[in-house]
C-alpha cells in the first residue's frame, strides 16, 4: 500500500506543489460502525461482454436491498466524464485505471462498498490499484467468460467492428488481456447463472466480514 501522508506537512505530488494532507473529521471506522458493515473495493475485471457490469450491478442491487451503502463505477460511465480525455492506447488505459483506483479509494474511505466494472486488461495496473489500499480491502473478481462466449454476446457490436478493423487496440482481438493469476474470486460468467454468481460474491463478502450474514 502507498504510505499514508503526514498530516499538515507540505509536499509535492506530481504537478501539484505545496499541498498538505488533511484528516477527515469523521473516519472510516466511525462510518462502518454507523452503517453496520465495512467498506471494500470489489474490482470486477474481464473481457468486454464477460458480464462485468451485469454482475456488478446485480450485486449492487442485492446489497442495496439489505440497506448497505454501495456504488458502482462503470467503465463506460466513467469515460463520459472523469476520463473522457483518454483514448485506448496502453498509456491511456493505464491512466484510466489509475484514476479509477484513486476514486475507488475515496469511496472506501467514505465507508462505501464500491464495485468497479472495467476491462482493466493489464495485471500491473490492477496491482497498482490494489496497492493503494490495505490488505483485505481489495477483492478482485475475475469474470472468466471465454472469448468465444464474449464475442457471441457482443452486446455493443464491438467485436464485429474490431474484426472488421474499425476499432483499433481492442482487448481480446488486437490488444492483450492479462487474466488475474490469483483473484479473490473467479466466476465463469459464460456458464454460471447470474443469481448464483451474485450469491458467490455475497458469500465472499460475508466470509471476509465485510457484511453481516443475512
Amino acid at each position: 500500500m502507498t504510505a499514508s501522508p503526514t498530516y499538515g506537512e507540505l509536499t509535492n505530488k506530481g504537478a501539484s506543489t505545496n499541498i498538505a494532507w488533511h484528516e477527515a473529521s469523521v473516519g472510516r471506522d466511525e462510518r462502518s460502525k454507523q452503517r453496520g458493515h465495512r467498506s471494500t473495493i470489489l474490482w470486477f475485471t474481464g473481457l468486454s461482454g464477460s458480464g462485468k457490469s451485469t454482475l456488478a450491478n446485480a450485486v449492487n442491487a442485492a446489497l442495496f436491498e439489505r440497506g448497505l451503502a454501495t456504488y458502482v463505477l462503470d467503465g463506460d460511465n466513467i469515460r463520459h466524464g472523469l476520463c473522457k480525455d483518454l483514448g485506448f492506447s496502453d498509456a491511456d488505459r493505464e491512466e484510466n485505471i489509475r484514476r479509477i483506483g484513486e476514486v475507488a479509494k475515496l469511496f472506501l474511505d467514505a465507508g462505501v462498498i464500491v464495485l468497479t466494472a472495467f476491462v482493466s486488461p493489464f495485471r500491473a495496473d490492477r496491482d497498482k490499484a490494489r496497492g493503494l489500499v490495505e490488505d483485505g480491502d481489495f477483492l478482485e473478481v475475475f469474470c472468466a467468460a471465454d472469448l468465444d462466449v464474449c464475442e457471441s454476446r457482443d452486446p455493443k457490436g464491438l467485436y464485429a467492428k474490431a474484426r472488421a478493423g474499425q476499432i483499433k487496440e481492442f482487448t481480446g482481438i488486437s490488444s492483450p488481456y492479462e487474466a488475474p493469476e490469483t483473484p479473490e474470486l473467479k466466476i465463469d460468467t459464460g456458464k454460471q447463472d447470474l443469481a448464483d454468481s451474485v450469491e458467490l460474491v455475497i458469500k465472499a463478502l460475508q466470509e471476509r466480514g465485510v457484511i453481516p450474514a443475512a
